[in-house]
């Protein structure tokens, strides 16, 4: 009797699946609108009317992308509006920029989504080939060079997944979301070169309940960093290195700002990296705030400047403001850290004389200097408490 049911069950769902309209599912190959697999044929307008169709579908989409090198020579944007608020990007194959880096360069970004809702990209390479433009602003200063376009750009949009896929060579951020909400993104793996400049691995900023998973990021800046607005953000399990940490900020660029709350950090792992553990404000006057902001379980294996609060960022020491930082710190906790540091100050917080750090908790914190130095904190400004064993010592506190 028991199978019976179980079979009679199972037959429902089947017979729902086959007959409900809202369980079919569109499939749009970018091959059949006209895309070339071969590297050297512009598919931007296939890619561009496969999104069309499947935007006025009404049913679920998929957009299929053969295994392949396809070539999109100019910027993709893909606007929102859809009849459908179910499209997966299904991507066997690798999309390729121009090997000219100023058709993009000039440009905002090269593949961007504008208003969707409910978009998911699932496996496949971007290849920026933004290689020739870094070395364009290293040997020129940057004096000649266009500013470069962000790979893959999410704005104002919601319910978007992207899972198993792969950011190589961007020309500047590699993937952002701006005005987002409901974001979950696992399994990417983002490469750049280590002194590829403003590569910035996974950038979010004015957007809420963002999910950041298993995932590996090898860049020249930031492997993610968190801009004004953020609320809600999740990460865990990334690795990063080489590249300049997991940054909150840089914040105080305008002095009217919204705030950076409900962060976690938690299992990331830093390699080699400049920074670790970051958050850091111009000095200047702002509205801004960061709290309720957890570091959990991270690990640092040879890290410059492991755990760093800095309200006087100022990376090229020019033109530097003289100001003291309006943003305000508080309620942020650095629980089960542990590794080593490349340089003796492991711990550096230093905070605004103005709005001094509060609520800083370090507990179980094990921080050695990895060229047999004694590792050694500085804090300035800075109010908290420590708990367990913390190493160094944090009597700056």
């Amino acid at each position: 009797m028991a199978k019976l049911s179980s079979l009679l069950y199972t037959l429902f769902f089947v017979l729902v699946y086959i007959t409900c309209p809202s369980y079919s599912i569109k499939v749009y190959n970018v091959i059949s609108f006209g895309a070339k697999p071969n590297g050297r044929v512009d598919s931007t307008p296939a890619f561009l009317n496969a999104w069309a169709a499947a935007c006025a579908s009404t049913d679920s989409a998929t957009i299929n992308v053969p295994k392949g090198r396809y070539l999109l020579g100019s910027s993709l944007a893909f606007k929102g509006g859809c009849k459908s608020s179910d499209i997966t990007f299904q991507i066997d194959g690798t999309l390729v920029a121009p090997a000219d880096y100023r058709v993009l360069g000039r440009g905002n970004n090269w593949v961007s989504f504008e208003g969707v809702s409910g978009v998911s990209i699932i496996g496949g390479a971007l290849d920026a080939k933004g290689q020739a433009l870094w070395s364009c602003k290293l040997a020129a200063a940057g004096t000649n060079c266009p500013s470069g376009a962000t790979t893959l750009s999410f704005t104002n949009s919601n319910n978007i997944r992207i899972h198993g896929l792969r950011s190589l060579n961007s020309q500047m951020f590699h993937i952002v979301f701006i005005g987002c909400q409901n974001v979950h993104v696992e399994r990417l793996k983002i490469i750049a070169a280590g002194d590829s400049p403003n590569t910035d691995g996974i950038h979010v900023q004015l957007s809420r309940n963002v999910v950041i998973m298993n995932s590996k990021i090898q860049t020249g800046d930031d492997c993610i960093s968190i801009g004004p607005g953020t609320k809600n953000l999740w990460i865990e399990r990334v690795t990063c290195g080489p590249g300049h940490g997991i940054s909150i900020g840089s914040l105080a660029k305008d002095p009217e700002e919204l705030g950076v709350q409900n962060v976690t950090v938690k299992k990331a792992v830093f390699i080699g990296t400049q920074n670790g553990l970051r958050i850091k404000s111009w000095a200047r006057p702002s509205t801004g705030f960061v709290q309720r902001v957890r570091f959990l379980g991270a690990v640092m294996k040879n890290v410059q400047n492991p755990l760093v609060i800095d309200q006087h960022y100022c990376p090229h020491n020019i033109n530097c403001p003289t100001q003291v930082s309006g943003v305000r710190i508080s309620d942020v906790i650095y629980r089960g850290i542990r590794g080593t540091s490349a340089t003796p100050i492991a711990i550096k917080f230093d905070c605004s004389s103005k709005n001094p750090c509060t609520g800083i908790r370090l507990e179980n914190v094990n921080l050695t200097c990895s060229n047999q130095l004694e590792a050694q904190s500085f804090c300035t400004n800075a109010v908290g408490k420590t708990l367990g064993l913390v190493q160094p010592n944090m009597s700056c506190l």
